[in-house]
């Protein structure tokens, strides 16, 4: 059984998230696309609120959010105890993010990061393990 993967973006994330759902897919890992479904206005802090509602109930063990700078959706994701949002610019902050903060949510910045740049963060973040050890104590304290 593969891992569920839930994926939400507003209107400026929306062509990214287009993007990336068959890379996840390509990855192994089922897609929940929470929307949005077109370039139509709709607000970051509700996408951010159905993934983290997808992660919490556990109908999806981690995820990616998109808006225009990512800055806004980041906001919303971490508002939540049990999301770790972080919002990353290429392979080297994606890595780090889940070796030493084992990040669950990739957050992304539609209108910032071209399809590749995007693509090689998805894949580095979906791939990187956790590496514990001294980084799991402070992981602790966040939820």
């Amino acid at each position: 059984m593969s891992e569920t993967v839930a994926i939400a973006a507003d209107h400026g994330g929306f062509e990214l998230k287009t993007i990336l759902v068959p890379e996840l897919r390509a990855l192994g890992l089922t897609v929940l696309d929470l929307g949005t479904a077109s370039a139509e206005p709709v607000d970051y802090p509700d996408m951010a609120e159905a993934l983290a509602m997808a992660i919490e109930s556990g109908r999806a063990g981690r995820g990616v959010a998109i808006c225009g700078t990512g800055i806004g959706i980041s906001i919303a994701i971490n508002r939540h105890r049990a999301l770790r949002g972080a919002l990353v610019h290429d392979g080297l902050t994606a890595r780090l993010a889940r070796q030493h903060n084992d990040a669950n949510v990739l957050v992304l910045g539609g209108r910032l990061l071209g399809p590749e740049l995007a693509r090689d963060c998805l894949k580095t973040f979906f791939t990187t393990a956790f590496d514990g050890g001294r980084h799991a104590r402070r992981v602790a304290k966040l939820s």
